[in-house]
């Protein structure tokens, strides 16, 4: 499978990435190039990431990284990985 990175995730990860870049730029590449490098490695196994919490649909799923969320829908038809989304990841309230 082919990954495709869509420009809405590119630019929030760099928007990340610049804000790291502010107290520790090496820390900056350093995570760049890690989440870069477990992205390559989605579609060895993609279905082994857990369902999206974000989406009731089997084919969209989350990669934990760092605190960090990227999900990612998987096109079977096509081949495709597309990384869409990216977030810092925040437990859910309970009221």
């Amino acid at each position: 499978m082919k990954i495709k990175i869509t420009t809405d995730f590119r630019d929030r990860l760099n928007e990340q990435i610049e804000y790291i870049a502010k107290d520790k730029p090496s820390a900056a590449r350093n995570f760049k190039k890690q989440i870069l490098n477990r992205i390559k490695e989605i579609p060895k196994m993609p279905y082994a990431y857990r369902q999206s919490i974000f989406f009731d649909r089997d084919n969209i799923r989350d990669m934990i990284f760092k605190g960090y969320v990227v999900v990612f829908k998987i096109d079977e038809r096509n081949q495709i990985i597309e990384i869409f989304g990216f977030s810092k990841w925040q437990e859910k309230s309970i009221n």
